[in-house]
């Protein structure tokens, strides 16, 4: 009669959270990502370069 190995010791799970997700800030919640960008101090090859770069493909 053969006995069956041990078996191999599993990675616990993940816990499970029970706390309020809107207590935490999420990544859409600040200004970072909508568009802004660095500051220019009046640079107009800046400003056409922007231009350029956000103007819709069938301005071309």
């Amino acid at each position: 009669m053969s006995t069956a190995p041990d078996p191999e010791p599993r990675a616990p799970k993940a816990a499970l959270v029970f706390d309020d997700p809107l207590d935490q800030q999420s990544s859409d919640d600040t200004d970072r990502g909508w568009g802004e960008r660095a500051g220019t101090s009046g640079d107009s090859a800046a400003d056409l370069r922007r231009f350029l770069d956000e103007k819709p493909p069938h301005h071309v």
